[in-house]
């Protein structure tokens, strides 16, 4: 009894309830976006999530310093994923994503997580003194860029750029030094117009200068962006309701049940619906920055803000696709997006979070 007691003292109910409440949400807004549309992704959906909801228990239950002692093995495991993708993958409208593993796998998305604690791990195990941690920046910039050029070479610049926002988050909450961050803003600078011309697809550089012009194809690569905005606004403050709402019923939004699921869930439920799950997601982010500042150690408390940074910036670069803000690259929606790889991923990063804040103290 006093276990269970300690147990439900210590576990971030707040955190498990925003979690739980997307996960509904996204169901129920996976199951009108598909059925409309005469693709039937539920029943799919629900096995990758009894595969998810396994794998956070897993990641819950198992301490992290098992994770911590692990973390090489599986950055290395994951990096030769993706080399096998650009050797071996499945190639989709131009974009070599997939692997046959037994199942389709996106080697992509675990590699966010699996990047999260090959960096935590560098983080954690740098020396405290400042002379002594001039030494570590370059292979954690390595550790870093080395999966987001792997991504990019499929090319996937919108995976790619969540990587590098993750990643980036978690040195910048160390607290490196300012001179760290200097080759890799020169490197990044350097890489742009090599990226433009070498690694952007010209679909892709069409969707970037359509957004810079909404104008320029609003019946082509501004299809989407223009349709989901359109689906926004007829949701008005309270929504049209449940399989209501037009452009969801209509087919007017593409791939609405994969990168906006949003325009849905705004057109059948408002100003209302898109504010509650915005909310849950704030709350999600602060929960994780909560459990980062009573971290026991290091590891645990850089690995609580890497998983923070995962679920903000995909919520946050979805969102803006959504709203027009960005170019359409293909983020997910945390929870809400249908697919196996990404959804697997979020719950067992969720279950790192949780993990962490359950033995924030021995346990």
């Amino acid at each position: 009894m006093r276990a269970f007691e300690r147990f439900s003292h210590r576990f971030d109910w707040p955190l498990f309830t925003a979690i739980v409440a997307l996960l509904a949400i996204g169901m129920m807004n996976l199951y009108s976006a598909s059925e409309t549309s005469g693709r039937s992704l539920f029943a799919a959906q629900m096995v990758w999530l009894v595969f998810g909801v396994v794998g956070a228990v897993a990641t819950t239950a198992i301490d992290y310093r098992h994770f911590y002692r692990a973390s090489g093995f599986t950055y290395a495991a994951g990096i030769v994923l993706l080399v096998l993708v650009l050797a071996v993958g499945k190639n989709l409208n131009g974009a070599q994503r997939w692997l046959y593993v037994g199942i389709w796998l996106q080697p992509s998305e675990p590699m966010k997580v699996l990047a999260v604690l090959a960096l935590a791990k560098l983080l954690h195990d740098e020396g405290a003194s400042q002379s002594e941690r001039r030494h570590y920046p370059l292979l954690q910039i390595l550790v870093a860029l080395l999966p987001i050029v792997l991504i990019l070479r499929q090319p996937d610049l919108g995976t790619a750029a969540v990587v590098g926002l993750i990643l980036g988050s978690m040195l910048v909450a160390v607290r490196l030094p300012a001179g760290a961050f200097v080759p890799l803003i020169v490197a990044g600078l350097i890489s742009l117009p090599l990226c433009w011309r070498f690694v952007l697809t010209a679909y892709q550089r069409r969707r970037i200068v359509t957004f810079l012009n909404p104008t320029r194809d609003p019946s082509g690569a501004g299809w989407q962006a223009r349709q989901a905005l359109l689906a926004i606004g007829a949701g008005g403050v309270s929504g049209m309701g449940f399989m209501r709402g037009t452009q969801n019923v209509l087919n007017f939004v593409p791939e609405r049940w994969t990168d906006f699921p949003f325009a849905v869930l705004a057109e059948e439920w408002g100003l209302f619906g898109g504010l509650l799950v915005i909310g849950l997601y704030t709350l999600a982010v602060v929960r994780a920055l909560r459990i980062a500042m009573d971290a026991r150690d290091r590891f645990g408390s850089v690995t609580a803000v890497g998983v923070g940074a995962l679920i903000f910036w995909h919520a946050v670069l979805n969102l803006a696709m959504v709203m027009g803000l960005m170019p359409v690259v293909g983020i997910t929606l945390p929870f809400l997006s249908y697919g196996g790889s990404s959804l697997v991923t979020m719950l067992g990063a969720s279950g790192l979070l949780l993990n962490v804040g359950l033995r924030r103290v021995t346990y």
